[in-house]
């Protein structure tokens, strides 16, 4: 037997309860807005919770200093995440391979390492998709994680970013590696490093005091229980470290 139940509203009632039918929806649009706008993120810092440590390294000059990096990651077997610029890329095929061979994680630069807030929302595009074939041509179709040129973006590059199937990965701990200011000082800027932290540095030919802190500074963290990971590994491991940028 089915039973069929019909509910009659005061006059009053009713209009409380459109009201409230009405606050109801318009709480769940405002939080389905909100969790749209909160996916445009930039990635600073991975799990606060887990003792790892991306190293990240921008190359967009130069072909000399890149090898003797390559080498001091390879004896102390970690693997780093390289941005470069696709205009490097296209000059330096050879070296964008032997980053690659050693299983090191590629991102990009862009193409030409302008800054992306000094060019409209059309020529960044451009930028990318140069730079995003430039990489296929290359063999590397898989790319995912962009640093925006000298680490400068807003939402805006990042919605784009987003929109072009591109994460935007920046950094917490800047090393300063490109001054040269000398290993004691770059000792100690990245000394500062915690869990999660991803580490700014430079493969460029101005790094040339880089691979002789990394040589001391990766066994001495490893002391401590630190272990080296990529942007993609730091990212699995993550809960919800991903800052919105304003």
């Amino acid at each position: 037997m089915l039973f069929f139940y019909s509910f009659h509203f005061h006059r009053k009632r009713r209009a409380y309860f459109i009201i409230c039918l009405c606050i109801i929806i318009l709480i769940f649009a405002a939080t389905s807005i909100w969790k749209k706008d909160a996916t445009e993120t930039a990635l600073i810092k991975g799990n606060k919770h887990e003792k790892t440590i991306a190293l990240t390294f921008n190359i967009s000059w130069g072909e000399e200093k890149v090898f003797s990096i390559l080498d001091v990651l390879k004896k102390h077997k970690v693997r780093a995440s390289f941005f470069v610029s696709g205009e490097w890329a296209e000059r330096h095929p050879q070296i964008v391979e032997a980053i690659t061979e050693n299983e090191h994680e590629l991102g990009m630069l862009g193409y030409r390492y302008k800054n992306y807030l000094e060019l409209d929302v059309n020529q960044v595009r451009k930028d990318i998709l140069y730079a995003r074939q430039v990489f296929k041509k290359l063999g590397y179709e898989d790319i995912r994680y962009i640093r925006p040129p000298s680490g400068l973006f807003n939402k805006e590059i990042i919605t784009l970013a987003e929109s072009l199937g591109l994460e935007v990965i920046h950094w917490s701990i800047n090393s300063e590696d490109w001054k040269s200011p000398g290993v004691a000082e770059i000792k100690k800027k990245m000394s500062k490093s915690s869990n999660g932290d991803i580490i700014l540095l430079h493969a460029s030919d101005s790094a040339k005091q880089t691979a002789e802190v990394l040589d001391d500074f990766i066994p001495n963290m490893h002391k401590k229980g630190f272990s080296y990971t990529t942007i993609s590994a730091l990212k699995n491991n993550m809960t919800s470290e991903e800052k919105l940028i304003e």
